[in-house]
C-alpha cells in the first residue's frame, strides 16, 4: 500500500521524523533500524489496552495518535485489547492493583473497542485489526506457559525492570501475579509476530520493561531484531502523572469525564503544556501548528492556542456538536450567552459550570402559585440582605434572572421560569451566581 502522506510536502524526510518533531517519542530502539523499518514497506505494528477500567485516559490516547500517524504513513494498526493481560494489570509504581470479575472486564473491552475506533480508522484499505491475548492465552496450560514461555526469561532481567525493583523495595512489595505480567506482555508480541509478522511495539515510557521483555523473547526464538518505542508520559503542572491510579485521569468516556469538563480541562492548561500538546495530541500539519505558536506568542491573553487545542481534541474525541455545546456553556460564565442557551443545557452541564455557587431551595408549589422575585431573593433565601437591596439592583441593572436582565423586583417566578424543571440561576451584577433549586 503506497503511504498516504507526503512527508517531504510536510515538511519531515519520514513519520518517524514527524513523530520525534511532536515529542512522540521517549526512548526506542537502534533508531537507524528503527527508521529503515517505518521508511521501507509498511510493516505491522500493534499497541496493547488493559481494560482495566471503562475507558481510556488522555494518556492512552498518545498511543492512539502515534498509532494514527502510522496507519496515514500507510503502516498496519493491531490494537491489542487484553482481555488476559486486563485480568492482571500491569504493576503499578505503588500498591497491588484490585482484580477485576472476568465479566466486567468483557464489558470494558469492548467499551475501550469502540472508543479506539473512534480514532483509528476502522474501515477501508488499512483498518485497525482488534486482537484479544485471551484468545491465545487462555487455552494455555501452566506446564506449557511454563516450559515454552517461561523458560526464555532469566530472573535477574526481570527483576532489573524499573518498576518491578521500585516494588520489591517497598513496603508492600509485588506479587508473582503482577510479576509474571511482563512474561505474558512478551509472549503476545511473539505471538502477533508469528501470526501478523508484527514487527513494531509501542507504549507509553512506563511500559519499557514491559515492551523489551517481547523484543528479546522474539530474538532469543526467533533469532529476529525487532523494534519497539514509547512516548513520554503526560504529567501536569506539577510534573504528576495523569492516569486512573493517580486518581486525576483525564477520561474520554463522556459519561465519565463530561465533554464540558474535558472542553475545559484543555482550555486552562498553560502556555507552556498548549505548546507541547497542540503537536502531541492534534493532527494538524507543521505548518498550522508554528503558525498557531507564532499567534499566540504575539498575543498570549487571547488564548488561542489553548482555544484551538481544545477545539481540535474536544471534537476529535466526542463531536463537533459536543464541542459547541460546551463553548456555549463556557460563554455563559464569562458573559455573551443568551437565556436560550442556558435553557438548552443538561442538568450535568449546569451544574458542572456552576460547581461551587451558593444553592438554595424552594417548594415547587410555591413556584406553581408564583413568588414575586424580591420575596424569593430576600425571603425564601438570603441572595440579597434584605428587599430594598434587591430593589435597588433591580432598578440599577444590576440583577438578571436565568440570563435575562430584571426590570421588576416584583416580577412573580414560576415553575415555568426553570431550567431543566429544577433550576432558576440568580446572578449579582457579572461575577455573582446563585443556584435556586426547586424541590
Amino acid at each position: 500500500m503506497a503511504h498516504v502522506i507526503d512527508f517531504k510536502e510536510a515538511g519531515f524526510d519520514s513519520v518517524l521524523d514527524e513523530l520525534e518533531w511532536r515529542g512522540l517519542i521517549s526512548q526506542s530502539t537502534d533508531r537507524d533500524r528503527l527508521a529503515e523499518a517505518l521508511n521501507g514497506e509498511p510493516i505491522t505494528y500493534y499497541c496493547g489496552f488493559d481494560p482495566t477500567a471503562a475507558s481510556l485516559h488522555i494518556g492512552n490516547l498518545v498511543q492512539l495518535i502515534n498509532m494514527r500517524h502510522l496507519q496515514l504513513a500507510g503502516h498496519h494498526p493491531i490494537a491489542l485489547v487484553g482481555g488476559a493481560t486486563g485480568l492482571i494489570g500491569d504493576p503499578r509504581q505503588s500498591g497491588e492493583r484490585t482484580l477485576n470479575p472476568k465479566d466486567v472486564v468483557a464489558g470494558w473491552a469492548d467499551r475501550l473497542k469502540k472508543q479506539i475506533g473512534g480514532i483509528l480508522e476502522t474501515e477501508g484499505s488499512n483498518p485497525v485489526r482488534f486482537v484479544s491475548n485471551y484468545d491465545w492465552t487462555a487455552s494455555m496450560n501452566v506446564i506449557d506457559f511454563l516450559r515454552d514461555v517461561g523458560k526464555n526469561f532469566r530472573m535477574g532481567t526481570m527483576l532489573a525492570k524499573d518498576t518491578v525493583a521500585r516494588r520489591l523495595n517497598s513496603e508492600e512489595g509485588i506479587s508473582f501475579t503482577e510479576f509474571s505480567y511482563q512474561v505474558l506482555q512478551g509472549n503476545d508480541f511473539l505471538h502477533l509476530f508469528d501470526e501478523y509478522h508484527c514487527v513494531l511495539e509501542i507504549g507509553g515510557s512506563d511500559q519499557w520493561g514491559n515492551l523489551t521483555s517481547g523484543l528479546d523473547l522474539i530474538h532469543k526464538v526467533r533469532g529476529v531484531d525487532v523494534n519497539v518505542f514509547t512516548s513520554p508520559i503526560i504529567t501536569d503542572a506539577q510534573g504528576k502523572k495523569f492516569g486512573k491510579s493517580e486518581g486525576n485521569a483525564v477520561w474520554l468516556d463522556g459519561t465519565m469525564l463530561s465533554p464540558y469538563k474535558f472542553y475545559q480541562f484543555w482550555l486552562n492548561v498553560s502556555d507552556e503544556d498548549a505548546k507541547r500538546y497542540i503537536k502531541i495530541f492534534t493532527l494538524l500539519d507543521r505548518e498550522t501548528i508554528d503558525a498557531l505558536i507564532a499567534e499566540h506568542d504575539a498575543a498570549p491573553h487571547l488564548r488561542v492556542l489553548q482555544k484551538r487545542l481544545a477545539e481540535e481534541i474536544t471534537c476529535m474525541i466526542h463531536s463537533r456538536e459536543e464541542y459547541e455545546k460546551a463553548v456555549e456553556a463556557s460563554a455563559i460564565l464569562f458573559g455573551g450567552a443568551t437565556s436560550e442557551a442556558l435553557h438548552r443545557l443538561d442538568e450535568q452541564t449546569l451544574l458542572q459550570v456552576f460547581e461551587g455557587v451558593p444553592q438554595y431551595r424552594v417548594a415547587r408549589t410555591e413556584l406553581a402559585a408564583g413568588i414575586p422575585f424580591v420575596d424569593l431573593c430576600a425571603e425564601k433565601s438570603d441572595i440579597f440582605a434584605s428587599k430594598g437591596e434587591c430593589r435597588k439592583l433591580v432598578q440599577g441593572g444590576g440583577v438578571s434572572l436565568n440570563k435575562e436582565k430584571l426590570a421588576d423586583a416584583m416580577r412573580p417566578v414560576t415553575d415555568a421560569d426553570l431550567i431543566a424543571g429544577k433550576y432558576l440561576l440568580v446572578q449579582r451584577g457579572k461575577k455573582n451566581y446563585y443556584l435556586v433549586i426547586a424541590e
